[in-house]
């Protein structure tokens, strides 16, 4: 299993390297082999023929009716002796038989052999069907056992005697011969049949070779940015369960903070206007007012406390409900968020914010909107309540749609890791940024405190 985790680990390219080339020279060779020997066999069988054709044209005149003969007479045999024997002929050739169909060999240079019968061998049974058959070896059958001391390949062939009228092999000449220069033909031809396959398989595989490292270069590539994008997506995943529960800390924050808004509300109205209000209430229960000998002058005095009361608490419900009813700002700007939150504190607080705006008049989200108008009226208020109002200041910048706010005093600043959880003020503000996608930041120490809020450029609602 080890072999073949390394095997997998290795690129295409080095694998189609290795297994091409185990391949590639595996078939080199089996073609080799092929076309050597076919290029042997036709070099052989052409040499022969060539070899049988002058044979075939000397000896044949000479031969008798080989139908009606069944032995050559002495003046045959003394002619094919003195035309075996002589010229090219006789130099090249080591032996010669004629052979009858059933083995029996008519006529021989080695007189011994004469009219002795031998088995059938396949090459003679080849001859005699009408093929002329040639080979290149060592002497191996047994009516050749002089050949064979030679010790050396000789050209070996079997030529049937054909009937001039039916074309019947009627006899089969057999003869070998030296063949000289035939062992460096066929040298030549085996080194040349090799080179050429060698050199058309290293052609094949290099052309092959170079298709595959472009297609494994570009598959390699393609791999690492598939995983550079396989990492991008796994940390986006990572990213967005982080956000999701994020996202589901701030639901349930904001869930709990909408409680204790409400909890607040209840408790400015039941401390503020419902004290006034049950005050009132008693007032006029007062038997002042329905005495008939209460004097006129104690009887207004009586109902001025009453109305008085009453005015108050008017007067503290309109000061619940303009924190918490926002003026229309989904059509206005950031400098008009701006300016009117700045001033409605100013008015409140009697005290002064220096502005600074620097906007492009971007495209905001109304959610976005009301996040900037919620975090400078509260980090105001913060800083007025907790900073004295020292030196309070508001600076907007926005540009692209992303949008930064810094609200800013020079009080004395606060340990932020003692804020309670339960504040509304700084924790609201915080979950409201978050739940947008926001940054929320706090600086702060003796020379002051800096309430930060930061945004991306956001889609727009349609």
């Amino acid at each position: 299993m080890n072999w073949l985790i390394r095997w997998n680990a290795r690129s295409l390219a080095s694998q189609f390297l290795i297994m091409g080339g185990l391949v590639s020279l595996g078939a080199m060779f089996v073609i080799g082999l092929i076309v050597t020997h076919l290029i042997e066999d036709a070099v052989i069988h052409n040499s022969g023929a060539a070899t049988a054709l002058y044979v075939d044209s000397v000896v044949a005149p000479l031969l008798p009716d080989m139908q009606k003969e069944s032995l050559l007479d002495e003046a045959t045999a003394q002619a094919l002796d003195e035309t075996l024997g002589q010229g090219a002929l006789g130099r090249r050739l080591v032996s010669f038989k004629l052979w009858r169909r059933d083995g029996t060999i008519l006529y021989s240079n080695k007189k011994e052999l004469v009219g002795k019968a031998f088995p059938v061998n396949g090459k003679l049974a080849q001859a005699f069907a009408g093929s002329l058959v040639a080979r290149y070896e060592v002497a191996s059958d047994p009516e050749s056992a002089e050949e064979r001391s030679l010790g050396r390949a000789l050209m070996e062939i079997y030529n049937p005697v054909l009937q001039p009228w039916s074309g019947e092999a009627v006899a089969v000449l057999e003869f070998y011969e030296t063949a000289e220069g035939l062992e460096d033909s066929l040298a030549r031809a085996r080194l040349w049949s090799w080179l050429a396959v060698a050199g058309l398989t290293a052609i094949f595989f290099l052309v092959l070779s170079i298709l595959v490292f472009r297609g494994s270069r570009t598959i390699e590539v393609q791999r690492e940015a598939l995983k550079a994008r396989v990492d991008e997506l796994s940390a986006l995943l990572a990213e967005n369960r982080g956000l999701q529960r994020k996202l589901q800390l701030s639901s349930q924050r904001a869930a709990a903070l909408n409680e204790t808004y409400l909890r607040g509300i209840g408790a400015d109205l039941h401390d503020g206007p419902a004290q006034h209000i049950a005050y009132a209430s008693l007032r006029l229960d007062s038997d002042l007012l329905v005495d008939a000998a209460t004097l006129q002058e104690t009887r207004e005095k009586e109902l001025s406390w009453i109305r008085s009361s009453l005015a108050e608490a008017m007067k503290e419900i309109r000061d619940i409900c303009k924190g918490l009813v926002l003026p229309q700002i989904e059509k206005a700007s950031i400098t008009e968020i701006v300016k009117r939150v700045v001033e409605a504190h100013q008015q409140k607080t009697n005290t002064a914010v220096d502005t600074t705006i620097d906007e492009d008049d971007p495209e905001l989200a109304p959610a976005l909107k009301i996040c900037i108008y919620r975090f400078i009226q509260e980090a105001l208020n913060n800083a007025y309540r907790h900073g004295g109002g020292v030196q309070q200041a508001v600076r907007a910048i926005s540009h692209g749609g992303a949008v930064r706010i810094e609200v800013s005093d020079q009080g004395e600043g606060f340990d932020p890791t003692q804020v309670r959880p339960a504040s509304l003020g700084l924790v609201g503000l915080k979950e409201r940024i978050d739940s947008l996608g926001g940054e929320f930041d706090i600086r702060t120490g003796e020379g002051g405190t800096t309430v930060i809020m930061t945004f991306s450029p956001m889609e727009v609602e349609e």
